[in-house]
């Protein structure tokens, strides 16, 4: 693992993880509960089509490459994070310091 600075309050999170220090508190139902989202979440049953711009392709499959993945698969990602609420701009967030 790459050298990371930590602030106090992350180290003591981590020295305590690596103490074992924390104890799971997941039930069974829980389990079977998140279980059966996570199978839903990447069942893939649906198909559409889209026309994008040429440019924006080749940017998608450049990314995609990247990050070691089929391209469809990444824009299947960015639009599952999108609708979920969890899809972030990192760009505007560098802006804003």
């Amino acid at each position: 693992m790459t050298n990371v600075n930590l602030d106090q309050d992350e180290q003591a999170f981590l020295s305590a993880f690596e103490a074992d220090e924390f104890e799971s508190v997941l039930t069974d139902e829980r389990k079977a509960d998140l279980a059966t989202a996570a199978e839903a979440t990447f069942k893939k049953d649906k198909r559409i089509n889209i026309r994008i711009s040429a440019r924006d392709l080749a940017a998608l499959q450049r990314r995609a490459l990247q990050e070691g993945l089929p391209y469809q698969t990444l824009v299947a990602s960015v639009l599952h994070k999108y609708v979920s609420g969890s899809l972030r701009d990192v760009m505007s967030d560098n802006i804003r310091g």
